[in-house]
């Protein structure tokens, strides 16, 4: 089993704030969100993480998948 591209804090809702992410096979803790927003299908995030590198995170709810981008 693989591990999570993108773990995440989920209350009332799944995926409401990530925690960590791994990226080239290296696990990041964020360390702040710096924006999140809606779209269509679903929730993105812009983190910087621990060392300073900043991601953006979306979260599609139909296909129940995180995809990672470094900007």
């Amino acid at each position: 089993m693989s591990e999570p591209l993108v773990e995440c804090h989920s209350g009332y809702t799944y995926g409401e704030r990530p925690i960590a992410l791994r990226w080239q096979g290296e696990r990041l803790l964020v360390e702040e969100i710096e924006a999140r927003w809606r779209i269509p299908g679903g929730t993105c995030f812009r983190v910087r993480t621990q060392d300073g590198r900043v991601f953006e995170l979306f979260y599609g709810q139909l296909y129940d998948e995180w995809r990672v981008h470094q900007p």
